[in-house]
């Protein structure tokens, strides 16, 4: 499937806004709202769309500590990456996580409501998973940016 420009011009659209209704985004691409609205339901078959969410401030509901958390697995553990990856989906507080390259294993982005909260999570469920060998924490004083918008170049060709 390649994206044409208005397939493009719906993503740039609704990555600003998802709540944007189908008739305003209809306008905006300049299609009929049945074509939009078809569009925008093969780009979600397609992957493309992955679903719609609503982006909640954290803070403003009680979850006043954000961490990133560097996770080395022992030499031993490496067979068992796929169960390791498997616990950190299960864990409520690991918001994000990815498996790198480099001096780490994995990177997670951890969010809990308070300090103590935090070292519940590390004592009761962190250190828990076999196969961590070196657990480091940094905690996030301000968000300087974080990037929600992937905007497409109206003129390049995108394959999906």
């Amino acid at each position: 499937m390649v994206l044409d420009r208005i397939d493009k011009k719906i993503l740039n659209t609704l990555q600003v806004n998802g709540k944007t209704t189908n008739s305003k985004l209809s306008k905006i691409v300049g299609i009929s709202a049945p074509a939009t609205l078809e569009r925008v339901k093969r780009l979600e078959l397609a992957g493309v769309i992955s679903h719609f969410t609503a982006v909640v401030d954290p803070e403003k509901i009680g979850f006043s500590i954000m961490a990133i958390v560097s996770i080395s697995l022992s030499l031993s553990s490496l067979s068992s990456v796929a169960c390791i990856k498997e616990r950190f989906r299960e864990i409520e507080e690991v918001v994000e996580c990815y498996q790198i390259a480099g001096a780490n294993d994995f990177v997670l982005k951890v969010i809990a409501k308070d300090i103590k909260s935090y070292g519940g999570f590390m004592n009761e469920k962190l250190t828990q998973i076999e196969g961590i060998q070196i657990i480091k924490s940094s905690f996030v004083i301000d968000n300087v940016k974080e990037k929600k918008v992937f905007v497409l170049d109206l003129e390049e060709e995108y394959r999906v």
